[in-house]
């Protein structure tokens, strides 16, 4: 049977620079941080990732080494609401890969729930799993960059709070926080030549958004509301990423980067 969320057969682009390249994604399991654990092995970069969900991520480290045996991925077990364990495996991870010099930030829930329902307490827990974590991954890498003299920090936000969707506001008002990450600390680091971008996703067919939020009617509005009718790819989202980590995406930072088929 066809994987869902394996996108076409495609021979995308090559990034020299982006060969031994050492790479840190969080969130990296399954769905969209999964699709760029495996373009970045494509690359043959050094990889880790970080998640909580080892299950997933045993699946996907078969993945990677099935496509390149030579360059499987590293994986990090960790809870990323738990900074100190976070802080610990970053340490951890750039012992691993010989420094990181990029940086994704995605890992993220986006869980439904309704504003009458919040409580301080799900308030919380939906800033520290969809944003606080981001700035003390940066805060970690940062110094090692520095003293590169480069590095590539990429957030993934969500363009949801573009859009006005309502239908989990904790993770759409936590998400709108990326673009404050990326904006400021792109501004601190710039003098180090080191990058800050975010990536929005739009619609992109992961297993997870297939087995619990699919509806024929909710692809039917999205397909309509897409220039691009069909669906998107984690795949095909992690290809801007890619674009951003090598060199080619040198002279960009401080910027958002939609991939979602030209949603409006």
């Amino acid at each position: 049977m066809t994987d869902p969320t394996a996108a076409p057969p495609t021979d995308y682009a090559s990034y020299p620079s982006l060969v031994d390249r050492t790479v840190f994604i969080t969130g990296g399991a399954d769905g969209i941080g999964a699709g760029m654990v495996e373009q970045f092995v494509r690359q043959g970069s050094r990889v880790g990732f970080a998640d909580i969900n080892a299950a997933k991520a045993a699946e996907t480290l078969a993945r990677c080494a099935a496509t390149d045996p030579r360059h499987v991925p590293r994986f990090y077990e960790v809870d990323l609401v738990d900074i100190a364990a976070l802080q610990q495996v970053m340490a951890t991870a750039q012992a691993d890969l010989g420094g990181i010099t990029v940086l994704v930030n995605n890992a993220a829930s986006d869980d439904r729930h309704t504003w009458q329902e919040m409580t301080p307490e799900y308030w919380n827990d939906r800033l520290d799993t969809n944003l606080r974590h981001y700035f003390f991954a940066i805060q970690a890498v940062a110094p090692g960059m520095i003293e590169a003299g480069n590095g590539s920090i990429i957030n993934i936000g969500s363009s949801s709070y573009m859009m006005q969707e309502d239908f989990f506001p904790g993770y759409a008002i936590a998400k709108s926080g990326v673009e404050g990450i990326t904006r400021t600390l792109a501004r601190t680091f710039g003098p180090d030549n080191i990058r800050v971008n975010t990536v929005l996703p739009g619609w992109v067919a992961t297993e997870r958004q297939l087995t619990k939020w699919w509806s024929p009617e909710g692809e039917e509005g999205t397909l309509r509301d897409q220039a691009i009718k069909r669906r998107i790819y984690p795949a095909e989202f992690a290809q801007m990423v890619l674009f951003l980590a090598a060199d080619d995406g040198a002279a960009c930072t401080a910027q958002q980067f939609l991939v979602d088929g030209g949603r409006r």
